[in-house]
């Protein structure tokens, strides 16, 4: 769903479905928010402080006083905005005669959660078949551990072996593969944020399975 296209009353659905979401999640979860928003948020950051840095790309349009405004009300910091970085690496939207560059997807975190997060820039060169640009969050967290009854063994792929690099190479063209066949299923169709969430989890899932395996579990 391009936002861009909507008109009023649908944006307002699509943003009052947003919230009502959001308010779902429970306080204390860690909270992550990101699509493509069509939204410009500019370097003014006046009366958004709390949830923006001055490191936006351009002026903010429409979109972005709808998303601004709903990241103000639910404390989710805009990632893209707090950290300085080159407009290069802040562009996640070029047109196709180069004239315009605009910073218009974004990675958001819950207020709370905000020094998890480590930087957010934009990887030129990803062949993702898109005019736009992956946008990516570097995050360290603190996960608690949840103990279960009984003795549960997770399997872990074998993530050593991207260190070769014919392997790496052979994960790299794989998972595009996988990506490319994925976008080519849902051209056209109408597709939520789990449906999103699924196709990506399990194109990179199989693609490990497929390209690196698991590790041994040696018994203690």
């Amino acid at each position: 769903m391009r936002l861009e296209r909507l008109n009023e009353d649908a944006k307002d659905q699509f943003y009052n479905r947003l919230q009502s979401i959001i308010e779902k999640c429970p306080t204390k979860d860690l909270t992550i928010l990101m699509r493509d928003f069509n939204a410009k948020v500019r370097t003014d950051n006046t009366g958004y402080e709390d949830i923006m840095g001055r490191h936006e790309l351009g002026e903010r349009n429409e979109n972005g006083e709808r998303f601004a405004n709903l990241c103000a009300f639910n404390k989710l910091v805009i990632g893209g905005t707090i950290f300085p970085h080159k407009n290069i690496h802040k562009t996640t939207w070029t047109s196709q005669d180069h004239t315009t560059q605009n910073q218009i997807e974004h990675i958001c975190i819950n207020k709370r959660s905000r020094r998890t997060m480590e930087d957010v820039r934009t990887k030129r060169g990803a062949d993702i078949a898109s005019d736009h640009h992956l946008l990516v969050a570097k995050m360290k967290l603190k996960l608690k551990k949840h103990w279960t009854m009984g003795r549960i063994i997770s399997q872990k792929f074998n993530t050593a072996f991207l260190q070769d690099t014919d392997r790496l190479n052979k994960f790299k063209i794989v998972l595009s593969n996988k990506f490319q066949a994925f976008h080519d299923l849902l051209n056209g169709e109408g597709t939520t944020v789990e449906s999103d969430w699924k196709g990506i989890k399990e194109a990179i899932t199989s693609t490990c399975h497929e390209v690196l395996g698991h590790k041994k579990h040696h018994h203690k």
